[in-house]
């Protein structure tokens, strides 16, 4: 997934995790009533994350390596290469994708029903920096954008896996990130910008905090919540 938000010509090949989040969206229309989460709801979002980190793992890893987790030889299998020979894509990349989907889609599954209406799945945010408007893009605008080559106005856009809010995603109350190493246990790093980009100075985590204004928090399997 990671590759998508970092160069959004790759959406194409998130379809399953795009269907996902549309649905999230549809749900939060319809969540006006919703109350900001008591200490008691926190702790239960909080378990589903961890959950469905630890779920995806086992499922994925079931489906690959027959329930035993992939070796570092494996990790680094090159899967793809472009034109001139450069590794693209590794058994390390394809897995964490696949696990993203997995836990994306349990999530799906828990939050319509326990908290229905008030959490997005992949919801793309647009923040300016200078003024501070931090605005949604819709996934019919975004893919429009992808559609016609306009990709470039997606540039320093921001999609954190699962914002947790009460009826209006431009009101979040926090914000979780899967993060899947190949190797099981190894904690994740936030993601850094490049240069150039409008959060270069920042990590994803801290451009999340920055943008949306709460708590934001890493889930991977065993690690759980950090």
């Amino acid at each position: 997934m990671a590759a998508c938000r970092q160069n959004p010509a790759y959406c194409a090949d998130v379809a399953v995790s795009a269907g996902l989040r549309a649905t999230a969206s549809a749900g939060a229309s319809v969540a006006g009533a919703l109350q900001v989460m008591d200490a008691v709801a926190k702790a239960r979002v909080r378990e589903i994350m961890e959950t469905c980190a630890n779920k995806a793992e086992f499922d994925v890893n079931l489906e690959h390596f027959g329930g035993q987790p992939p070796t570092k030889e494996q990790c680094e299998e090159v899967l793809k290469r472009d034109a001139a020979g450069n590794p693209i894509l590794t058994r390390a990349m394809k897995l964490g994708q696949e696990k993203h989907v997995a836990a994306l889609r349990c999530v799906q599954l828990r939050l319509s029903v326990e908290r229905p209406g008030g959490f997005s799945l992949e919801q793309r945010y647009r923040y300016d920096i200078q003024s501070k408007v931090l605005e949604l893009i819709s996934k019919a605008a975004e893919l429009e954008m992808i559609r016609t080559g306009k990709t470039a106005r997606l540039r320093g856009t921001l999609v954190p896996d699962v914002v947790i809010h009460a009826g209006n995603p431009l009101r979040v109350e926090v914000v979780y990130d899967f993060k899947f190493s190949c190797l099981v246990g190894d904690a994740s790093p936030w993601h850094r910008y490049p240069k150039g980009h409008p959060f270069e100075d920042v990590n994803q985590g801290q451009a999340y905090g920055t943008a949306l204004q709460a708590p934001v928090f890493r889930v991977s399997p065993i690690l759980g919540v950090y």
